[in-house]
């Protein structure tokens, strides 16, 4: 299972978001960063129109629950054991 951080360069709640999830995948929570200007074909499958989004994903790519906005480490962590 992981954690899809869904963020672009340009957005304003990203750059305050960002360093919180770097914090908890430093942490160990299986977190990949996916920039929404490059990585057009993630953004498509997963239908993400706002950022930040998180979508935990299950080993398969399977989408399992998602949330929009900026949220602390303790929403993110019990989110992702949750």
């Amino acid at each position: 299972m992981k954690l899809l951080y869904f963020s672009a360069p340009w957005c304003g709640p990203c750059k305050m978001f960002g360093p919180t999830m770097d914090r908890l995948a430093a942490e160990g929570l299986n977190i990949q960063k996916v920039n929404i200007d490059t990585e057009n074909e993630l953004t498509a499958k997963y239908g993400i129109r706002s950022v930040p989004s998180v979508i935990k994903v299950d080993g398969n790519g399977n989408k399992l629950d998602m949330f929009v906005g900026v949220k602390n480490a303790e929403f993110i962590k019990q989110f992702y054991n949750g």
